[in-house]
């Protein structure tokens, strides 16, 4: 009997080590390392290569053939389409509606012949599926439930599909590891097993991923690396709204955003998607202005609101929905320091109207702007929107692509733009809105709070 090597390898990094360690020597991740089980390799002589060297000059420059999903809200995040032969690693939370999107891309794939791998689901809960989808012509999408990447890889072969889809990645395994399904040797393999098919045949490969609780795909960080495109699919449980948003991608741009809303049927695309932020939007209500975010490309219009009560612990509030917590402090700070109000003993809570998450440093001056209107309790004019990143000195420093929030403030009727002072020297003056350009916090609370 084959004695087995047991071993500990970060999830993360894939980092091994002889015994568990609590935090990794090499990412410094705590509780990343898990046991792996494997047999010991047999010695073999060298083996012998047939692999030719290309010179760079007779490289084929032009762009990969694309698989149009006529949905062009995941054609955008994708770059454009599904490439040949690439693999596309797609996470979220357990019901966000990966397999929803999944299927209903499939339909929209004209004339494509796809092949379903199910691990999770039954067949017939997803003929259930495809019919509360209205799935029409669901002859041309093959199903097989199945795990066992061993048995998988003969039918891939024979059917030479258009598209894969294997949901999920936790669930397949290989026989010939002692591993578990979903420990991180299995998905390393497979993912490895699944990329190679996918290069060979010149077929995308679609692999469903869970994340975890802190929000990351599960299973090592490596799959991450071995895969041509990541997507995540965002969205909070009580809101309609879900965001896929790309976080790598070999064949175009990264953090491109789709947005879609769950229906009782399905997923639809949001064509427009600072119109529905801004839908329920109260004009003339304290601690809520609107800042022009951009995801990837595009321009976004979203309400940001604030609340700054008086507290009543020992402790002051800190709670934020869709923005980052630290920043919050720090902008707290800013205001203190440079503006000379007082919030220490307030309570404040921050929330992104329509369940999206934004982390890009040209909505603080919208933050601070709504948590001292609501402190003041003084309205922002229901026409303006406000651009700018704040420095720790209280300065108004400049934010990328101006032009394309202030199009899309434009079009949407606002008249009036607060920005960076740097930004508005270098933009075309235009007659359909104003420019307001401001150097510090204080003097754009001058001109908005007013």
């Amino acid at each position: 009997m084959k004695k087995l090597n047991v071993k500990y390898v970060c999830q993360f990094c894939g980092y091994e080590s002889p015994g568990w360690l609590g935090k990794c020597p090499n990412c410094e991740q705590w509780n990343s390392f898990l046991e792996e089980i494997s047999e010991p390799r047999t010695k073999k002589g060298a083996p012998k290569s047939n692999t030719k060297t290309i010179p760079l000059a007779e490289v084929d420059p032009q762009e990969e053939p694309r698989i149009n999903t006529n949905l062009n809200e995941l054609n955008r995040v994708l770059g454009g389409g599904i490439v040949k032969g690439s693999v596309i690693l797609i996470g979220g939370d357990p019901g966000i509606g990966k397999s929803t999107l999944m299927l209903q891309m499939l339909d929209n794939l004209n004339e494509k012949i796809s092949l379903y791998i199910t691990g999770e689901e039954s067949l017939r809960q997803l003929k259930l599926r495809a019919e509360r989808l209205n799935i029409k012509d669901d002859r041309k999408i093959l199903l097989v439930s199945e795990t066992d990447l061993d048995l998988l890889i003969p039918i891939i072969k024979e059917k030479l599909p258009d598209v894969v889809i294997v949901d999920s990645i936790q669930t397949i395994y290989r026989s010939s590891l002692e591993n578990l399904p979903g420990s991180i040797n299995q998905i390393r393999e497979s993912t490895s097993i699944l990329t190679r098919i996918a290069k060979e045949n010149n077929i995308p490969v679609f692999i469903v991923g869970h994340i975890t609780k802190e929000g990351i795909i599960a299973g090592p960080k490596i799959i991450e690396h071995m895969v041509d495109t990541v997507l995540q699919f965002e969205g909070e449980q009580h809101h309609a709204y879900r965001i896929l948003r790309c976080l790598k991608n070999r064949f175009g741009s990264t953090n491109e955003v789709g947005i879609f809303e769950m229906y009782e049927n399905g997923l639809r695309e949001v064509k427009n998607p600072s119109e529905v932020f801004l839908s329920e939007r109260i004009p003339g209500t304290n601690g809520s202005s609107v800042v022009a975010s951009m995801e990837g490309s595009r321009p976004i219009l979203v309400e940001v609101q604030a609340l700054v009560t008086q507290s009543k612990y020992g402790m002051p509030q800190r709670n934020t929905t869709g923005f980052d917590y630290r920043r919050l402090a720090l902008l707290i700070a800013v205001l203190e320091k440079r503006v000379g109000v007082q919030i220490s003993s307030y309570d404040v809570f921050v929330n992104i109207a329509g369940g999206l998450k934004i982390d890009e440093p040209a909505i603080d001056l919208g933050i601070a702007t709504s948590i001292m209107s609501s402190l003041k309790e003084i309205p922002v004019e229901p026409k303006t929107v406000v651009i700018g990143e704040v420095g720790l000195a209280g300065e108004i420093r400049t934010v990328s692509q101006p032009e394309k929030r202030i199009q899309e403030a434009a079009k949407l009727g606002f008249k009036r733009i607060v920005l960076p002072s740097a930004n508005k020297r270098n933009i075309t003056k235009r007659s359909d809105i104003e420019l307001i350009g401001v150097d510090t916090v204080s003097e754009a609370f001058e001109r908005i709070l007013v």
